[in-house]
């Protein structure tokens, strides 16, 4: 199943399991549109295109709540998993607690860039993990 933007009730299962004060590193997975879809229309732009263009305004959100990308990269292909799972850029991202994440994706400077990133995905997945 393609998912792109959080439900309520992962949103809420997420904040259930996740102790506040804690640092947490999001995991991101992204697959690319071949074109962005800006509110349903194509755009000239690629997929990978509209992401980078998100995420210039996002570094600057993660980094005003005091987070940090920690890892970029490109899968070379995946060993042990759905093989229609391919993805074309893994992300981790760290936070001071899931709070400060909270905060930057409610800030209106997130609110004002978030629609690049659902114009480039075509899937994602986005986990929230503590160290052990």
């Amino acid at each position: 199943m393609k998912t792109i933007t959080p439900t309520p009730e992962s949103m809420s299962a997420v904040l259930a399991n996740t102790p506040k004060g804690r640092p947490v590193v999001m995991l991101n997975l992204l697959k690319f549109r071949e074109h962005a879809h800006y509110e349903g229309e194509t755009s000239n732009l690629s997929g990978q295109e509209a992401y980078r263009e998100y995420g210039r305004g996002a570094i600057r959100c993660i980094h005003a709540v005091g987070g940090e990308v920690v890892w970029s990269g490109k899968p070379t292909g995946t060993l042990i998993g759905p093989q229609d799972e391919q993805w074309d850029e893994v992300l981790l991202v760290r936070y001071p607690s899931i709070d400060a994440f909270l905060e930057m994706i409610n800030s209106p400077e997130y609110k004002k860039i978030v629609h690049h990133r659902a114009a480039a995905m075509d899937d994602s997945r986005l986990m929230p993990m503590l160290q052990s």
